[in-house]
């Protein structure tokens, strides 16, 4: 049986995709009591408010009729963002060279947050160059969260 989020997704990829965007990701998440279900979209340029309107009212239409999700849950849609986190393979090759924030699960040299620049991703394992000679290696069971940094 699929997961709500991969059924979620092939719902709506194709009316996010008429719209102009890219389905980045789907959460379906508990929070203070609460089932919320996101999608996260994405476009050359960014999203914008008419954006996830416009796909937020197909895709709501779409899963009342299809009614995949047992219970109440609250439905969301919004632009990845510019400090998107990185999940997929795919997500780490776009985004080589780029600034980003890792967050590990226990501390490790005395802290849990290294911000540096994605230098490789290899089978779950992240590579970090944060400038200090050779990129570190952190190994996927290691790693709690990846996602880009917006440096001023």
């Amino acid at each position: 049986m699929k997961k709500v989020t991969e059924l979620v997704a092939e719902l709506a990829a194709p009316v996010v995709e008429a719209n102009g965007c890219r389905l980045w990701d789907v959460e379906y998440v508990r929070e203070a009591g609460q089932w919320y279900l996101r999608l996260y979209i994405d476009k050359d340029g960014g999203v914008d408010i008419l954006d996830c309107e416009a796909v937020s009212r197909t895709v709501s239409d779409l899963l009342d009729e299809a009614d995949p999700i047992e219970g109440s849950y609250v439905f969301e849609v919004s632009s990845a963002g510019a400090e998107r986190q990185l999940k997929r393979p795919s997500d780490f090759q776009q985004f080589l060279g780029s600034p980003v924030l890792l967050k590990t699960y226990r501390n490790r040299d005395g802290r849990k947050e290294f911000p540096g620049t994605l230098a490789g991703y290899d089978d779950g394992a992240v590579l970090l160059d944060m400038g200090t000679g050779e990129p570190v290696r952190f190994e996927k069971n290691e790693v709690a969260m990846v996602r880009l940094r917006i440096e001023f």
